[in-house]
């Protein structure tokens, strides 16, 4: 069994509810985020799921000097406070530099650290360091298997609170990712919850002319596929309206399928058999 997690008055893994991390891929406006977060606390209310709000103050690593970022880490953070007061639900973001994780601790119930900085080490220690509990999303290029050494560099830490490892596929020649099912068997037989990226794994990374592009159908199939295989969260962006999304608008969600694709996850979760995939086995 995966160690429990606290994230804001809830547990990740270890036999809790299915988590769910969710919201915008970037912040737009306060309209959109609280949008966003009203319909998601409901569903996951309907749904007896943990909800963990996610949306980024700032998308450091666009292809595009053009792409839009987002407001920043002071304005950023600023409205991730509203939601939380507002809705009373938790909030994480990513950081993209050491030195915003004590701004970042001040506010989010958790912190991200993106694909392209799973190896770096100071950011991951700075992240450590918070308190807070941290998702590292496996590196694009990395094996499941050496996301072992993050966590090395993590735990021990002064104020180290746990650790999620998120799947979000791998790069498979250019401009394409793919997910090998292995990697949420590995990586959670590293003992901390696992959750899998079901949108960052279909995006097709500067494919669309300095942007990224995506294949958004192919996300309900994989989200179904990874719950069989077993994990204890999923992470899905989502938008009140994909195409008008500012960032990563092709692999976005609509919002208004959230709660068909969460049941249907739900549904292959209750079928499996209890902690069956808890272990590697290898004989």
């Amino acid at each position: 069994m995966t160690r429990q997690v606290g994230i804001g008055g809830f547990t990740a893994g270890g036999g809790s509810p299915l988590l769910v991390i969710a919201g915008p891929c970037v912040i737009e406006s306060l309209d959109v985020l609280r949008e966003t977060a009203s319909v998601l606390k409901g569903v996951c209310a309907r749904l007896g799921v943990n909800l963990v709000f996610k949306s980024s103050f700032d998308k450091a690593n666009r292809s595009s000097l053009s792409s839009f970022r987002g407001p920043g880490i002071g304005k950023g953070l600023e409205l991730l406070e509203a939601v939380r007061r507002e809705f009373g639900i938790p909030v994480i973001s990513d950081i993209h530099e050491k030195d915003q994780a004590p701004a970042a601790a001040e506010v989010l119930d958790a912190i991200q650290i993106p694909a392209f900085l799973a190896r770096q080490t100071d950011i991951l220690v700075a992240a450590a360091r918070t308190g807070l509990p941290v998702n590292i999303k496996k590196a694009q290029f990395m094996a499941a298997s050496d996301m072992e050494y993050a966590i090395q560099k993590m735990e021990g830490q002064p104020g180290f609170a746990g650790l999620l490892l998120c799947e979000r596929g791998t790069s498979f020649g250019y401009r394409n990712l793919v997910v090998d099912m292995r990697s949420l068997v590995i990586m959670r037989s590293l003992g901390w919850p696992v959750v899998f990226d079901a949108t960052h794994s279909v995006q097709l990374p500067a494919a669309a002319r300095g942007q990224s592009g995506g294949e958004r159908g192919f996300i309900p199939p994989l989200a179904r596929a990874a719950t069989a295989v077993g994990i204890d969260g999923i992470f899905l962006e989502t938008h009140p309206r994909p195409a008008e999304a500012l960032c990563d608008s092709a692999n976005q969600w609509p919002l208004d399928g959230m709660e068909p694709l969460l049941r249907s996850l739900l549904a292959i979760r209750a079928a499996l058999p209890r902690e069956e995939h808890d272990e590697l086995q290898t004989a």
